[in-house]
């Protein structure tokens, strides 16, 4: 059998326009600036616990904001009960995969360091030794406090299980000239059942709009249909990182199950890939664009002894997608090669098909 005197070729075009006012799609990632501590347990059945309220034990290790050190109350029981106030630094900053934020916080990332940190009491004060631990991948880990009393000597090692709150998702938003609305919607890593989102509206700033954001207050709500409000802050765009916006995410009160304001600072980090204009600005605070469809592109399809050659002329820097089928009876077009078209007309090489009959089409974007 000639293969080749049953070649076919179907110019079929699909057309994509993209409008200024159509919703587009971008990553978030948002993490909690506190860490979730669990009851530690020493050897002898002592135990520690963690708090930043009165009302309850609420696990929360809180940021100073300044430099790593953190802070929370602490209910020390070793026999009898003492309460005071802990100060513990967090491991130094590292930033293993080039994207600007704290690995610590990236559940992707593993961290193993020891810190150091401190303590006072009703009745004593002293030292303390942290050793952290948390696998790549994982939302949790393990923090052994070391303390040592000025009074009173070693009262033991606590091992803590730590959690890091973090949730992945996505935000649709559309552009505006002064101003970019979205829906964010967030799922807590390792619980999937848990989920986060809400309105956005980002304000651009007046003499630097493409760079400096002002997130509006606003209302999300939770998995248990809670609402939760959150404040105004600000967000920018570094030339180092120029697909990414990036601020704090302030709740009112970010876990409304205490009944008290806690865990309320949070980040908020959005990764825009879209740029239609390919300005080097993401669509998500570029001023709005209405860009025509690419023309309808014109194929021609040579077979030689070691394939074939499709050529494509069509709009330059736009992607062009090379389709398939077997029987233009099916709807279910494979994508082959995607190109973007750097000269008018382009040579694009395709294999020889398997199948007696092959149905080509290109999508113009």
């Amino acid at each position: 059998m000639n293969i080749f005197s049953n070649l076919s070729l179907v110019v079929s075009l699909v057309l994509f326009s993209v409008a200024g006012s159509s919703a587009e799609m971008a990553r978030a990632r948002m993490w909690c600036l506190s860490l979730r501590f669990q009851q530690g347990t020493a050897g002898f059945g002592e135990t520690l616990d963690l708090s930043t309220i009165n009302s309850s034990q609420n696990g929360e290790l809180a940021p100073t904001f300044s430099g790593r050190t953190y802070v929370s109350l602490m209910t020390l029981d070793v026999g009898f009960a003492f309460t005071g106030l802990m100060n513990v630094d967090l491991p130094p900053f590292a930033d293993s995969n080039g994207d600007g934020f704290d690995d610590f916080f990236d559940v992707t990332q593993g961290v193993q360091a020891t810190t150091a940190g401190s303590y006072q009491t009703d009745v004593s004060m002293g030292t303390m030794t942290a050793s952290w631990s948390r696998g790549a991948g994982s939302k949790d880990g393990t923090c052994v406090l070391a303390l040592h009393d000025n009074t009173f000597g070693d009262l033991g090692n606590f091992r803590h299980n730590f959690e890091v709150l973090e949730y992945t998702g996505q935000v649709a938003y559309t552009p505006g000239s002064n101003s970019v609305a979205g829906a964010v919607s967030l799922t807590q890593t390792g619980i999937p059942d848990n989920q986060i989102g809400g309105q956005v509206q980002f304000v651009k700033a007046v003499t630097n709009r493409f760079n400096l954001l002002s997130l509006q207050p606003g209302t999300w709500t939770n998995s248990a249909a809670q609402a939760l409000v959150n404040l105004a802050d600000d967000y920018q765009r570094e030339a180092a990182w120029p697909t990414n916006y990036y601020g704090f995410f302030d709740f009112q009160d970010g876990d409304l199950s205490t009944g008290d304001l806690d865990y309320t600072t949070w980040f908020l980090s959005i990764d825009d890939l879209n740029d239609v204009n390919h300005n080097g600005i993401p669509d998500f605070s570029d001023d709005p664009q209405t860009i025509s469809p690419p023309r309808p592109p014109r194929l021609s399809l040579i077979a030689g002894s070691g394939g074939l050659t499709l050529t494509i002329a069509g709009d330059i820097v736009h992607t062009h997608q090379v389709q398939e089928v077997t029987s233009l009876n099916s709807t279910n077009w494979q994508p082959v090669i995607s190109v973007t078209l750097t000269n008018d007309p382009q040579q694009v090489p395709l294999p020889l098909p398997t199948e007696a009959t092959h149905f080509w089409r290109v999508v113009a974007q």
